[in-house]
C-alpha cells in the first residue's frame, strides 16, 4: 500500500512539474514574440528618425489627410515620392497616439523597404503605386509569422507570400504592417494571450470589433489609409462599424490569398466533406471612404491574380457600374427579428432610407427570411459542425484568452451533457428558436450523409432568399450592422448578437458597410427603454455592452447579389454621399 501510495504521488508530482514546464515554455514563447515585436518597432523608429534627419521639411499631416485616390494621384505625378509618403505612416504608426494607445499592430514588416527599392525601378506604375498597405496577420507574407493569435504558430514563417500578397505588391503596394486579431479569429473583439487587447482608437474602453480588429484600429487612428481583412461572420464589416469605416467583404470567390496551414485546420470542421466550404471566409478592403475600396477592387482584379489562381473566375472591376448614376429599387429592414440592435443602429436604417428615397430612389420593405434557423441550423452548424473538436485543437498548449473562453467552455462540454441540456430546454423551445445564445445546443453533423444534407439545406435556403429578393425586383438591399462598438469583453458574451453581417456569410453575398452618423445623447437615453426581443439577460447584456457610446460612428450595411461587388460599392457610394451631405 505504501509503495502504491508513493507511486501514486510521485505520478501526481511529476504531471505537476510537467504542467509547470509547459506553461513556463508557453510564457518564454510568448515573451519572445513580444519582445520581437517590440524591437521591430525600434526598427521602424529608427529608420523614421534617419528618413526626418535627411528630409526635415516634409508635410506629415497634409500626407496623412489626403484621401486614398488624391494620394495615389499624387504619386502617380510624381509630385510626392513613396519614400515620403511610407515614411509618414510609419512615423504615425510607431508615435504615441497610434500603436501605443490602441495596441493594433502585431509586427512591422521590415521587407516594406524592399519593396519600396523595387517599385522604384519598375517601369510601370500600378494602380497602387507607392501605397503603404497593413494586412491582417493570417495573410500570408514572405518572413512572417502567421499566428491567429495562437502560441503553436509562434515558430512557423510564411517561406513564401500569399496570392493576394503578390498581386497587391505587383500593382506597387507597400505592405509594411501587419495587425493584430483575435485568438484563433473566432471572436468579434480583438484580443490574445501573446499581444493582447486592441482598443478603439476613439473611446479606450471599447474595441474595435473582430476579427479584422487590429486594422479597424490602425486605419481609424490614422495609422493606415488601406488595409486587408478577412470575414466569414462579419470580421471586416464589424470593426468597419465599430470604428466609423467603410468595408467591403465581396463574394468569396472574387479574391483569393492562398490557404494558411493555420486556417486549414480552422475550417477542418467546416470542410470535413472535401467539397467546398458552405460558408466561406472572404477577403476584403477597409479604408476611410468607399472609392478607397473601389480602386483597391480595381487594382486586385487584375490579369496577375487570374494567372496566380486559375481559380478566381477572370472578372475585371467593372467601372461603368460603380460610376453609374442611374436610380436604385432598394429593399430594406431595420430589424431581422432574431437580436434587435440598439436604437441608433436602426435610426441609421430609417433616416438613410429617407436621404435615399428623397434622391430618387425607389425603397421597397424587404424581410429576411428565417433567420433564427439560418443562425443556428445553417451558421453556427457549420462553424462547429464536428462539436467544435478540429477548433478546440488549436488551443492544445496555449493560454485561452478571456474573449474566446465562454465558447472554448462551451465546446468542451459532453456531448451526453448537451443533450441533457437540450431535452431540459425543451419547455423553452419557442425562446431558444427566437434567439439561441450559447453554442451547446447546437447538434454537430453526425455523418457524412449528414454533412452533405446540411451544404443542401445552405444551398436551398440561397434559393429561397434570391427567389425572394427577385420577385421583389431589388437592385440592392439597405440593412442594419451590429454597433455602435462593444465596451471590451462584452463581444465574447454575445457570439448571438452578429446574426445581422453572419447572414450574408452563409448567402455569399457581396455586402459593405458605411458609417453614416454618430451615437447622440438622445440615442443614450433611447437605449435606456431598450428592452430587445425578451428583456432577458442576453438583451441586457447587449444594453450594458454598448452604452456610454455617445460620439462613437453609427452604420449601416448595404448588400448586393453575388458577384454585383461594382453595384454594391456604387451603392455605398450612394450612400456615404448622402449622408456626408446630410
Amino acid at each position: 500500500t505504501s509503495a502504491a501510495l508513493a507511486l501514486l504521488g510521485g505520478s501526481v508530482a511529476a504531471v505537476v512539474v510537467w504542467k509547470w514546464l509547459g506553461k513556463k515554455m508557453i510564457q518564454k514563447k510568448i515573451e519572445e514574440a513580444q519582445r520581437s515585436r517590440d524591437e521591430g518597432l525600434k526598427k521602424m523608429a529608427k529608420a523614421v528618425q534617419q528618413f526626418r534627419d535627411q528630409v526635415p521639411s516634409v508635410q506629415r499631416d497634409a500626407i496623412l489627410s489626403l484621401p486614398l485616390l488624391e494620394l495615389t494621384e499624387r504619386l502617380q505625378e510624381g509630385s510626392l515620392s513613396p519614400k515620403t509618403v511610407l515614411y509618414t505612416y510609419l512615423e504615425k504608426v510607431s508615435a504615441l497616439e497610434v500603436n501605443q494607445e490602441t495596441n493594433c499592430l502585431r509586427h512591422f514588416i521590415p521587407e516594406c523597404e524592399e519593396q519600396l527599392q523595387k517599385i522604384q525601378q519598375q517601369k510601370e506604375k500600378g494602380l497602387l503605386y507607392g501605397i503603404p498597405v497593413s494586412i491582417k496577420d493570417h495573410i500570408g507574407h514572405k518572413g512572417q509569422l502567421s499566428t491567429c493569435g495562437l502560441v503553436q504558430y509562434l515558430d512557423t514563417l510564411m517561406k513564401k507570400d500569399s496570392v493576394l500578397v503578390r498581386v497587391l505588391k505587383r500593382q506597387g503596394a507597400i505592405p509594411f504592417a501587419m495587425t493584430n486579431v483575435p485568438q484563433s479569429l473566432f471572436s468579434y473583439d480583438c484580443s490574445n494571450s501573446i499581444f493582447g487587447q486592441t482598443l478603439n482608437p476613439f473611446n479606450h474602453q471599447k474595441s474595435p470589433g473582430g476579427s479584422s480588429g487590429g486594422e479597424g484600429a490602425l486605419i481609424a487612428a490614422g495609422g493606415s489609409i488601406l488595409g486587408i481583412g478577412s470575414d466569414i461572420g462579419g470580421s471586416i464589416r464589424l470593426p468597419s462599424s465599430f470604428c466609423g469605416l467603410c468595408g467591403l467583404k465581396p463574394t468569396a470567390e472574387r479574391l483569393r490569398w492562398g490557404w494558411t496551414i493555420v486556417w486549414n485546420i480552422l475550417l477542418l470542421n467546416v470542410d470535413i466533406c472535401s467539397c467546398p466550404t458552405p460558408v466561406p471566409c472572404a477577403l476584403g478592403p477597409m479604408a476611410r471612404d468607399v472609392d478607397s475600396l473601389a480602386l483597391c477592387m480595381r487594382a486586385l482584379l487584375c490579369e496577375e491574380m487570374f494567372r496566380l489562381d486559375p481559380t478566381v473566375p477572370p472578372i475585371p472591376f467593372n467601372g461603368e457600374v460603380y460610376c453609374s448614376s442611374s436610380s436604385l429599387r432598394v429593399g430594406y429592414y431595420d430589424t431581422d427579428g432574431y437580436f434587435p440592435l440598439p436604437p441608433c443602429m436602426r435610426r441609421a436604417v430609417k433616416e438613410t432610407r429617407s436621404a435615399l428615397q428623397a434622391a430618387g430612389h425607389q425603397l421597397v420593405p424587404f424581410s429576411p427570411p428565417r433567420i433564427p434557423y439560418v443562425m443556428t441550423e445553417l451558421f453556427l452548424k457549420t462553424l462547429f459542425a464536428d462539436g467544435g473538436r478540429a477548433w478546440l485543437d488549436v488551443f492544445t498548449g496555449d493560454v485561452i484568452d478571456s474573449s474566446v473562453k465562454p465558447q472554448v467552455n462551451f465546446c468542451k462540454i459532453p456531448r451526453l451533457v448537451k443533450k441533457m441540456l437540450a431535452l431540459l430546454f425543451k419547455p423553452l423551445q419557442f425562446l431558444l428558436l427566437l434567439k439561441l445564445k450559447d453554442v451547446t445546443i447546437i447538434s454537430s453533423c453526425r455523418s457524412v450523409k449528414e454533412m452533405w444534407n446540411h451544404h443542401h439545406q445552405i444551398q436551398a435556403y440561397r434559393s429561397e432568399f434570391i427567389t425572394r429578393w427577385k420577385e421583389l425586383h431589388l437592385d440592392v438591399v439597405l440593412c442594419p450592422v451590429l454597433g455602435p462598438a462593444f465596451t471590451t469583453g462584452y463581444p465574447g458574451k454575445l457570439l448571438t448578437a452578429i446574426s445581422s453581417t453572419m447572414l450574408y456569410n452563409v448567402l455569399n453575398f457581396p455586402a459593405g458597410v458605411v458609417p453614416v452618423s454618430t451615437v447622440t445623447e438622445a440615442d443614450e437615453e433611447e437605449l435606456k427603454l431598450y428592452q430587445g426581443c425578451c428583456d432577458d439577460p442576453w438583451d441586457r447584456t447587449l444594453k450594458q455592452a454598448v452604452s456610454g457610446a455617445v460620439g462613437m460612428p453609427v452604420a449601416v450595411q448595404c448588400v448586393a447579389l453575388p458577384w454585383q461587388e461594382e453595384l454594391c460599392l456604387r451603392f455605398m457610394k450612394e450612400v456615404e454621399t448622402l449622408s456626408r451631405e446630410k
